[in-house]
């Protein structure tokens, strides 16, 4: 096992569910840059092996979005991705960097926008937490103690 899929699973092992998502996307941007490599060097089955995994990812990432719970995020991500997974493939047909440098673009704009999603859940939980916290301290205690009735 290398030291990049160690660090990988390290960081899937503490992520929340949001944190995963920004996770695919990572991975999906990492296999788009591998195919403009394979792109550059004429390697075909690289290529191919790259972009079907990124098209992998991405209906993994399609198959969880909940139209009941978020109907009108999870139109427009699936929008999103059946726009990413067509323009792909015309990047397979075409063997463009331009079109799989420009999914990788807009792959990082979505991914910020998850970041700024999973900052802001960090923020209420730390908050509630701090809540939590300031009302336990400033509650006064009395201990009663309470004889053993076995």
């Amino acid at each position: 096992m290398n030291a990049g899929q160690l660090y990988r699973e390290g960081t899937v092992q503490g992520a929340s569910s949001v944190g995963l998502i920004s996770r695919l996307y990572e991975q999906i941007v990492e296999d788009l840059r591998q195919a403009i490599k394979a792109v550059e060097s004429d390697d075909v089955e690289l290529r191919t092996s790259r972009i079907n995994h990124a098209i992998l990812v991405i209906g993994h990432l399609q198959s969880q979005l909940d139209f009941e719970a978020g109907a009108k995020v999870a139109e427009a991500l699936r929008n999103f991705y059946d726009s990413l997974r067509q323009n792909l493939i015309q990047a397979q047909l075409l063997k463009s960097k331009v079109l799989l440098a420009q999914q990788i673009t807009d792959l990082l704009a979505v991914r910020e926008a998850w970041n700024e999603v999973e900052l802001a859940e960090k923020s209420s939980v730390i908050a509630v937490h701090e809540n939590v916290e300031t009302e336990a301290l400033s509650t006064p205690v009395t201990l009663e103690r309470k004889g053993w009735q076995g």
